[in-house]
This record gives structure tokens, sequence and C-alpha cells, in this order.
């Protein structure tokens, strides 16, 4: 099989979300990013067909979510790339791109959580995958999904962007593990504290995690908190502007090599209330 330095991959996984709406937002976010020579590579995701998932020892799908997450790992293996970008689905698409370039990089990978949310812990009541890929990640989350990350990335090396409402879970396991933070406001103000983690942990390789519902609803209407029928209001939206997010990025490229990104939960209501319009047109479905 070929080497490529970078590979790009395509996860339009739904059901740690238990959202179907996530698979076409994946689609799409892959149609948009800029064209070049870097492969795209499909990861095998169970489309929704209509049965409802169910909760499995406390995770939606759980089954079905493993089972991607093997089909992912032995994607990954098998090309043995440099540098990933993910297009997802749901957040949990991030453990296995993340896992590698961590073995890949030794153990040493540096990683920012760009997210309105942890992805650390279990939330009471809701019982989606997509609450714990940072916890798996860290050796911290679900045991059936730490048990594909063979070197669990250190806290020290783990920093979360865009945290403005962590909840009590959120600040026990962040306190108690080290790992920095920075909400939108200060970073608004100064990047400085980005900057000095990356010196004082040596980052010299990172990957960065970017889920949209960082941003304000208000400003960009596709994720899962400004649906115009019923908005999202079982956690705290994001108050992060494209402008703050774009500069951010550029700057985190300039402190040290980033070798992943992954973008994910992109929830695009006007192209799904069209999608589901022409799916109703008769002339189109004869």
């Amino acid at each position: 099989m070929k080497k490529y330095g970078t590979i790009r991959l395509l996860m339009p996984q739904w059901q740690g979300g238990n959202n179907p709406n996530y698979s076409f937002g994946a689609e799409l976010l892959a149609w948009l990013a800029p064209n070049n020579d870097q492969p795209l590579i499909n990861i095998p995701v169970q489309a929704y067909d209509g049965t409802l998932l169910e909760n499995e020892n406390g995770i939606y799908g759980r089954k079905q979510l493993l089972e991607q997450l093997e089909s992912a790992n032995n994607i990954i293996n098998a090309h043995q790339p440099d540098r990933i970008v993910m297009f997802g689905g749901d957040c949990l698409v991030e453990q296995a791109p993340f896992a590698y370039l961590n073995e890949r990089y030794d153990g040493e990978l540096g990683l920012i959580w760009i997210d309105a949310h942890s992805d650390l812990v279990r939330i009471v009541g809701y019982d989606y995958g997509h609450t714990l890929p940072l916890g798996n990640l860290l050796g911290e989350g679900d045991e059936d999904f730490t048990n594909y990350v063979k070197i669990p990335l250190k806290a020290k090396n783990v920093f979360i962007a865009g945290l403005d409402s962590p909840t009590e879970q959120d600040s026990e396991i962040i306190q108690r593990l080290g790992i920095k933070t920075a909400g939108t406001n200060e970073l608004k103000n100064s990047t400085k504290s980005i900057k000095e983690w990356i010196k004082d942990s040596d980052i010299k390789h990172l990957a960065i995690h970017l889920d949209l519902d960082v941003l304000d609803p208000k400003a960009f209407r596709s994720i899962l908190f400004a649906n115009p029928e019923k908005p999202y209001d079982f956690s705290a939206a994001g108050i992060m502007q494209i402008p703050q997010l774009l500069k951010l990025l550029k700057e985190l490229s300039e402190e040290t090599d980033v070798v992943g990104l992954g973008i994910t939960e992109h929830m695009p209501w006007d192209s799904i209330n069209l999608k589901n319009l022409l799916g109703e047109i008769p002339i189109l479905n004869k």
C-alpha cells in the first residue's frame, strides 16, 4: 500500500450523538474542504435505517461504535500516515486518529481540544458516546473504548480551549489531572496561555480537535444548538466567533508542527431541510 504523509478520513458516524444528521454534516465538510493531493479515505459507518439505537450498558449504539472504531484503527494502521485530517460525524471519531498519532510520536503528542464541552466524562442522563472521546484518550473514559488506546495521552499535553461553562464533573477531573484550560473571552484577549503551554510542555507535534459547537450559534447556524425548530438546551452553547477561531488555528500552526486536525459535529440545518424537501418532491422520486 502506498504511504502518504497526510491522509484525510471521512467518518460520517452518527451513533455517538444518536443523530443521523451528523452523517450528512460530515460528508458536506469533506466536500467543502480545499482540494489537494491528500487522499480521502472513507471509514465504513452503518447507515441509519430507521432502527432506534439500544442503550447498551450506558451508551447508545455501543456495539456499532466499537465496530466502527476498530475499522478506523485498521485503516489508519494500514496507511501509517504522518498526519491525519478527520471529517466527522460526532466527536467520538477523534479517538482513532489521535490515539494513533500519540503512538506515532512516541507518546508525546500535544492535543488542543477546541470545544464548548470537555468530552471527558459521561453526562448523567445523556448516554451518548460523544461525551467521552477525550476521557478515552486519557485512559479515563469507558473501558471498552480505552482498551483501544495503547498509549494514553499525557494530561499535561492536553489543553481545552473554549470551555466556558464547565460542569462540576468537568472541574473535578480537570483539576485532578491538571489539564490546562482557557475560556473564549480569555483567548479573545490573548492566546498567551496556549503558547506558554506549548513551550512549557515542549509540544513538538500537535493535534487539534475542533467541535464546531464551540462557535456562537447566533453567528454560525450549522450546529446542533441552532436547530431552527427546537434549539438544543441540554448543555451550554459556545460563544466563540469565526474570526477568533481562525486566528487561533493560524497561530497554532505557527507555534508548532500540526500533525492532526479533526472537525466534527457539523449540522447544516438549511441543507438538511432542503434535502428532506427534495426527498418529498414526486418528480425527483420516480
